[in-house]
């Protein structure tokens, strides 16, 4: 049996090694396809070819927002989807298998100020083995180690007893509607893989995450006798350094051994802050905007009454908050936290194929950040592990860029890993 494993590793790695170019052509395609939010039509048409190139069962559909939106999972910045379609496309087994999901999300974030790049953001370019470009390393170049483990099984005639469900959502970088879309379609397994950004490391945890909005109260008078007033700006320092110390203390409570490297396991990040609007008149309001983690160890609600608590105690810090109370609200993106037993067979068999291909110990630890994971896990009860071969560092960076041997290497990592969880009919 173990030469058998040997041999097919081989045969996969000759394989790639044969279609190295064309893999690096697909991931060129894609990047070149701009797909911020609400453009994913173009690339997601390049996904669509390929799938039915490959012969796999492809169902397209547009997410219908209005029904989503019923949903206590649905979370995005619009519920309007029309030009932003999901893909599926399915490779059928032969029958008493593992079902597996692949997914990867195709929108990406926009890419700022292009003055920061070095090459033009959506050119694909390859430099020293790199490939540089807005949503190459998130998460495109997963998606394409996903798409060549497939390909590489169907080109070797080995028939696999589970099915293999290739997602590609839309809606990720705002709350997983593309995801939470496919489950509500029916679409679940027996385990599943996001090919996220990373760098190689294998993930069994991801932190979940909300946005928030704080509005501080001031009292309005007239700059030049501004001791009439109540500045709400300086106000809102105070509130920012209370959040400050509800992250330590969130953050003073893990003890779980995969955030040994993580500075903040769950950070507490205010993101905007805008009030005032006159140069001459005291500020009676500022608007704060920002993210909180939410740990795998507890649910949305749970982290959503700590913050709520925690700014309710305010008023003993400031006699000012006891009657003017500031105003919490949750809004827009929200990503589920998950987890998978770190014994799970799935973990258990990528981290041995992890070994028969890079001939090292894999590196795990827990997610920084949150993945369409926790859907998967949560609403539909599908195990998931994040791995891929993309950047971290890199994920929503200027010069973005993903190193192609990873592209390759992770693809013949998940094609074992898929031989092994759906079992192959000999």
């Amino acid at each position: 049996m173990g030469t058998l494993k040997s041999n097919r590793k081989e045969q996969l790695n000759d394989w790639l090694t044969s279609n190295r170019e064309n893999g690096i052509e697909l991931l060129q395609r894609l990047v070149q396809a701009k797909s911020t939010q609400g453009n994913e039509k173009e690339v997601q048409g390049i996904v669509i070819e390929e799938l039915t190139r490959m012969g796999l069962k492809v169902d397209v559909w547009e997410p219908n927002g209005k029904e989503l939106a019923k949903n206590p999972y649905f979370a995005s910045t619009k519920d309007d989807f029309c030009g932003s379609p999901n893909v599926v496309g399915v490779l059928k087994g032969t029958g008493n298998g593992r079902s597996i999901i692949l997914n990867g999300h195709v929108d990406v974030v926009p890419e700022g100020d292009h003055e920061q790049w070095e090459y033009e953001p959506y050119s694909g370019k390859v430099v020293a083995g790199r490939m540089y470009g807005r949503g190459v390393t998130d998460m495109k170049g997963g998606n394409v180690s996903l798409l060549l483990a497939i390909k590489a099984i169907q080109s070797l005639g080995i028939r696999l007893r589970g099915d293999v469900i290739f997602q590609s959502v839309v809606e990720e970088e705002s709350g997983g509607a593309g995801t939470l879309a496919a489950i509500l379609k029916g679409y679940k397994a027996d385990g599943a893989i996001i090919p996220e950004p990373t760098n190689m490391k294998i993930f069994p945890k991801q932190q979940g995450s909300i946005w928030f909005r704080i509005h501080v109260l001031g009292r309005s008078a007239h700059g030049g006798t501004r001791y009439e007033g109540v500045s709400a700006i300086e106000k809102s320092s105070t509130v920012l350094k209370h959040i400050q110390r509800l992250e330590e203390i969130r953050n003073g409570r893990v003890s779980d051994e995969l955030y040994e490297n993580v500075p903040i396991p769950f950070p507490i990040n205010v993101g905007s802050i805008s009030g005032g609007d006159w140069p001459s008149s005291v500020p009676d309001l500022v608007k704060m905007e920002g993210r909180m983690g939410v740990s795998p160890e507890e649910t949305i609600d749970e982290a959503k009454v700590d913050l709520e608590n925690w700014l309710f105690a305010l008023n003993e810090i400031d006699p000012w908050f006891e009657e003017n109370p500031v105003k919490l609200e949750f809004f827009g993106a929200r990503w589920l936290p998950g987890s998978i037993d770190m014994k799970h067979e799935l973990m258990n068999t990528l981290v041995s194929r992890y070994k028969d291909v890079l001939q090292e110990e894999p590196i795990i630890e827990a997610s920084p950040w949150g993945t369409d994971g926790g859907l998967l896990t949560e609403v539909a009860n599908t195990p998931t592990i994040v791995f891929g071969p993309g950047v971290t560092e890199m994920a929503h960076f200027s010069n973005e860029y993903i190193d192609l041997e990873n592209v390759f290497s992770a693809s013949t990592i998940i094609a074992l890993t898929l031989l092994d969880w759906c079992g192959v009919e000999e």
